[in-house]
């Protein structure tokens, strides 16, 4: 039998039976007690301590129940044998770094951020608190490919804002479209995509990831060609027609029946359409998307998120399916619980259904517009107007700036950085030939960018682009 070397502290805030525990299971982990070790009777450490039978008692259950002491009749307590061992002297802990997070900035200019501003609190909230009081129910599981009235409400306004063709049954609501996408991929696994370059990195790592091999296609002023496409020796392919990103190119209508048409020369090819911002479009009315060109029964996966319109973190998204596709997903994932709160669906089509986002979007829409319009007038003013291009300006919430001075993309976010403002060049989105990114180009994401700093912003990158440096000449 094994004498215990234990001293317990009554007042040291836990119990003492914690303390007995916490002491008899450090000795066992660091093998300081190996198994088959017979621990004191009861009684007989009750005493040594100083303290109560059940104090002990209570102690040596909580091993026993963990699977650390046997407790054999008339015989006593026994260490049993375990695989966890820790350095005598305790198990220390190990400092694991935190994910690296972008460095703060005076002025962000990120493409990923919205107007929290902007977002409809009052209604939101109030239509959250109805909900749970009015409706317990929502506490349970629901349809698998999301509530059935919010996938109605959400295709008639994708048919009336975006021309899609489809029946509620084809959409599928998900928590954002990084999710969806990664389920398509799934299916289609051992396929070769072409993705559009530049473009959203994040797309080809979430394909990758899933097993679809990506080929990079350069885009011209018409986005995707055909010939390029056909060279990549695809069977997928993945656009943002409507507004490419970061290019800002709108693919026009004879593009798209060219890439529909390649589609359907062969079965098992698809187009994997991400329409993440169509619906600020500040010239004309939004374009019609490519899903709604190829019908219902076409060769197009559709993708769409509410991330810009309402917020990144609510985290509701859609895909409408093929028919065949739709046939797989739920051969696959019929399983599979949604992965969206019901109160958050049930929310979002009570939004819908009362009026509140169409009208939402045009608040949106029009505060979006005369942001962007400000910035391009003050950065047009601050720098001056020859020595600046700016494209975007019709559609989505970034602009591109080239800067005509002669200073490289990589200086200009380098002195954009240092004095306070974050923002990314052109070639990072870049996954192949970035020798053909146009020079001198960054990315400005204005839709977190407060009004009142747009002058100051200007101020500071008119400093730091036409500053010169100490030994330059």
């Amino acid at each position: 039998m094994y004498r215990l070397p234990l001293t317990l502290r009554s007042g040291d805030g836990a119990p003492l039976y914690e303390q007995l525990y916490s002491s008899i299971l450090g000795q066992i982990r660091a093998g300081e007690l190996p198994a088959g070790t017979r621990l004191p009777g009861k009684r007989s450490l009750s005493q040594q301590l100083s303290v109560g039978v059940n104090t002990v008692d209570t102690a040596y259950q909580m091993l026993v129940a963990e699977g650390y002491l046997e407790a054999r009749p008339r015989s006593g307590f026994f260490v049993l044998e375990t695989v966890e061992t820790v350095a005598p002297g305790g198990a220390a802990a190990v400092s694991i770094p935190e994910e690296a997070s972008p460095p703060p900035c005076r002025f962000d200019l990120s493409t990923g951020s919205v107007d929290t501003e902007l977002f409809p609190f009052r209604t939101w909230g109030r239509i959250q608190k109805e909900l749970l009081y009015d409706a317990p129910e929502l506490l349970s599981h629901g349809p698998r490919q999301g509530e059935r009235v919010l996938r109605q409400a959400v295709g008639e306004y994708l048919a009336t804002y975006r021309g899609v063709v489809c029946s509620p049954e084809q959409i599928v609501v998900g928590a954002g479209t990084e999710y969806l996408l990664g389920l398509v991929a799934h299916l289609l696994q051992g396929q070769t995509a072409a993705v559009e370059n530049p473009g959203y990195q994040r797309l080809s790592t979430i394909l990758q990831n899933n097993g679809v091999v990506c080929r990079f296609v350069d885009i011209d002023s018409a986005g995707l060609s055909l010939e390029a496409l056909e060279r990549s020796g695809a069977e997928l392919c993945c656009v943002t027609p409507s507004h490419h990103f970061p290019t800002a190119v709108t693919m026009p209508a004879g593009r798209r029946s060219q890439l529909l048409r390649w589609a359907r020369e062969r079965p098992g090819r698809y187009i994997i359409e991400d329409d993440y911002d169509a619906e600020f479009r500040f010239d004309t009315r939004p374009l019609p998307s490519l899903q709604g060109m190829g019908g219902q029964l076409g060769p197009v996966i559709y993708l769409s998120t509410f991330s810009k319109s309402l917020a990144p973190s609510i985290r509701v998204a859609c895909m409408v399916l093929p028919p065949e596709l739709l046939e797989r997903y739920r051969e696959t994932y019929g399983s599979y619980a949604n992965t969206v709160s019901r109160f958050e669906q049930q929310t979002l089509y009570r939004f819908m259904e009362g009026g509140y986002f169409t009208r939402h979007l045009s608040r949106m829409r029009s505060a979006y517009k005369a942001r962007m319009e400000r910035l391009c007038e003050a950065l047009s003013t601050t720098l001056g107007p020859e020595n600046i291009h700016l494209q975007g300006r019709h559609t989505g919430l970034h602009l591109l700036l080239t800067l005509k001075t002669g200073l490289s993309e990589e200086e200009m976010v380098r002195r954009a950085g240092e004095a306070g403002v974050g923002l990314q060049g052109l070639s990072a989105y870049y996954m192949e030939h970035r020798s053909t990114c146009p020079a001198s180009t960054v990315i400005l994401g204005y839709a977190a960018l407060r009004d009142a700093d747009i002058p100051p912003l200007a101020g500071v990158l008119r400093e730091a682009w036409q500053r010169r440096d100490v030994g330059s000449r």
